[in-house]
């Protein structure tokens, strides 16, 4: 039975019932009853919301632990990325000067974006995740393959340039497999007499005096004799373009015309001319240039080791000349 509702008659000085006529009676049933249908779709949504099914806390588990693979695989591709693009500038910058081949242009290796994405993922943050994904892939697939085709080109020219790579200076002039005698690398420094900035034309290395110097590559001896700031020096023309020399030696132990092989000493440590103490100054002319030696120590070292080399090279502030 509906409740009485009443209403004040001010005329009348009492309550009265009020009468509702049967079209009021059907309206207000009809609230009634959507709004117990409002309010109990709303709980359940609320419900659902706030408290997911088993079923739904295991597919959003499964989604978390998806999404953190695949942000590990995209690291993973990054670092990959690193090592690859390392591995393109040696084969520009060192292998392809070696052998005189032109470098590859940066838009033959880098392969342009294609909008091939995926978007039947509903959710916003993994059909990201997957897309990077996907795009690092195509574009490592696309870098490696040039590399690849790089390097089968070099093999060939290594195979035809046999003679080439004998006389191409390509280990350290002392032994330094650790890396210990590394002392000054290649460009501008400090200079250790007039405390000035100066071009390093060489790479200084810090051996004991009597330290036995290796020819770096075959040649001809063109200059072995004392040469003012450079004190006791040898030049050896290696040809096709390249002469390397090996300053402030103690000791001289070829002559002017003499051939050398590879891994031949020629003299020994020093700290004869413009010098504050024994070392070996160590420099390749190409083509009447100088030209960073770390670049031509790649029989010598590892990529680990070279690259280290490069670091200590790079962070030494003074010449030792």
């Amino acid at each position: 039975m509906m409740k009485k509702h009443f209403r004040y008659n001010p005329e009348t000085l009492s309550y009265e019932p009020i009468v509702y006529t049967p079209l009021q009676r059907i309206s207000r049933a009809l609230l009634y009853l959507l709004s117990s249908a409002f309010g109990g779709a709303l709980f359940f949504i609320l419900f659902f919301t706030l408290f997911p099914s088993p079923r739904e806390k295991q597919l959003n588990a499964d989604n978390n632990k998806m999404k953190a693979r695949y942000a590990s695989i995209s690291e993973q591709m990054t670092q990959m990325q690193l090592v690859l693009t390392d591995l393109q500038q040696r084969d520009n910058n060192l292998y392809r000067v070696i052998y005189q081949a032109d470098p590859i242009p940066v838009d033959v290796r880098i392969k342009p974006k294609t909008n091939t994405f995926i978007d039947d993922i509903n959710d916003n943050d993994s059909r990201n995740i997957v897309n990077t994904v996907n795009q690092q892939v195509e574009q490592l697939k696309h870098q490696l393959y040039v590399q690849s085709k790089s390097y089968d080109e070099l093999a060939d020219l290594a195979r035809n340039n046999a003679d080439r790579l004998r006389h191409i200076p390509s280990i350290q002039p002392v032994l330094n497999k650790d890396l210990k005698y590394m002392a000054s690398g290649y460009g501008v420094r400090i200079d250790p007499i007039y405390n000035t900035r100066r071009f390093h034309s060489g790479m200084d290395f810090s051996s004991p005096k009597g330290t036995s110097v290796y020819v770096t590559g075959d040649g001809t001896v063109i200059a072995a004799g004392f040469n003012h700031g450079y004190g006791n020096c040898i030049d050896v023309d290696h040809g096709y373009g390249y002469v390397t020399r090996y300053a402030h030696l103690s000791s001289i132990k070829v002559k002017k015309g003499q051939k050398v092989t590879r891994g031949d000493i020629i003299g020994l440590v020093g700290s004869t001319g413009k010098s504050t103490g024994p070392h070996l100054h160590y420099e390749v002319i190409l083509k009447g240039q100088h030209v960073n030696p770390a670049n031509y120590y790649y029989q010598d070292l590892s990529p680990e080791e070279y690259d280290k080399m490069i670091q200590l090279a790079n962070n030494s502030g003074m010449m030792m000349d």
